[in-house]
């Protein structure tokens, strides 16, 4: 038996939480749950319309690294001790209908949804890494590169959409402006509820 005090489990899952900015870091993980959350039900949505088409494997394939994210932010939201936000609902649907809308606009008006999206998450990702790097780089050293690695995927599927002539689709400037919007607007509100 273990000594008095002493914990029947040899290793946890949680994070060591002295010393860390906790609200700082739970406003974090919440609202990188909640968009790669949503990020996962855009692209099925996506792959609900196009999954059988030409660019289908491309989505696919970007969709898998979306998924990886996902359940590494589930991850820490239990080794952080984070609540989800109360709009995962939402998300859920908001994100399926984004994604299944632009796809039915033609695989160029996915891939337009996909470089507005993947731009606001590599602008916002940026954001976390200047914070975290201004309280202190060697603390929150795992976060940060779990945060720039996946702000790199991001970029990628910025870059693939860009390949895949997103800026092709027609209005695509007010397309992408309108998703940009929701993508601000998402984030401030999964970052506080």
């Amino acid at each position: 038996l273990p000594a008095a005090g002493a914990s029947l489990r040899p290793c946890s899952t949680r994070v060591a939480q002295e010393g860390i900015n906790k609200p700082v870091i739970d406003r974090i993980i919440r609202v990188d749950h909640a968009g790669e959350y949503g990020a996962n039900r855009i692209y099925a949505g996506q792959m609900a319309v196009l999954g059988r088409s030409s660019v289908g494997p491309v989505i696919q394939q970007m969709w898998n690294q979306e998924k990886a994210h996902l359940k590494k932010f589930n991850e820490l939201m239990v080794a952080y001790r984070v609540r989800p936000t109360v709009l995962l609902p939402f998300w859920n649907v908001a994100g399926f209908v984004l994604g299944a809308g632009s796809a039915l606009l033609g695989r160029k008006g996915a891939m337009a949804c996909t470089v507005a999206v993947e731009e606001s998450i590599s602008e916002h990702y940026n954001n976390q890494i200047r914070t975290l790097i201004e309280e202190d780089p060697e603390k929150y050293k795992e976060l940060l590169k779990v945060i720039k690695q996946f702000r790199d995927e991001e970029q990628e599927h910025h870059d693939i959409g860009l390949e895949h002539d997103a800026e092709t689709t027609p209005a695509y400037s007010v397309l992408k402006t309108a998703i940009q919007l929701g993508c601000k607007a998402a984030i401030f509100l999964s970052e506080r509820i």
